[in-house]
């Protein structure tokens, strides 16, 4: 018998998969215990479009992600930090500070965490990466220059 899980269920599979069990653990553990569904034709009809409107989803938060990487792929970021006689910076430029001037400078809104960049503790310029979704990233330079 087809059916639909409502919930994850051990040794079957997640909640939303629809999955093949034999008749009488459907009738006597998962309808029962509300685990899962029988997949008729309204059921299969609910769970097709949930599949599609999954794919869609998806497919627009990758659009949009294609779209935020071509808009910081190559910018620069300038960050201005204060370092003694030889160069070396006081402390190191920060995911977050790099983050920050990257929202005020492009007005967007990107998470702290999902910036990679070498550690930063002299004047110059680093090339920084933003992982936006599965397969899709966004090089930028991080320059950091004299806080004057």
């Amino acid at each position: 018998m087809k059916v639909i899980l409502l919930q994850d269920v051990k040794g079957q599979g997640k909640k939303g998969e629809l999955v093949n069990v034999s008749d009488g653990y459907a009738r006597n553990f998962l309808f029962p215990k509300n685990l899962a569904k029988e997949a008729n034709a309204a059921a299969m009809a609910e769970f097709n479009s949930k599949a599609e409107a999954a794919v869609f989803h998806y497919e627009e938060d990758k659009s949009a992600a294609k779209a935020l990487a071509a808009k910081i792929e190559g910018s620069t970021v300038t960050i201005a930090a204060k370092a003694g006689a030889n160069g070396k910076l006081f402390g190191s430029v920060t995911s977050k500070e790099i983050v920050s001037e990257l929202n005020k400078k492009l007005n967007i809104n990107i998470d702290k965490k999902k910036v990679s960049v070498a550690d930063i503790k002299n004047y110059g310029e680093y090339t920084a990466t933003v992982k936006l979704f599965t397969d899709i990233s966004a090089k930028f330079t991080v320059a950091v220059t004299d806080n004057k």
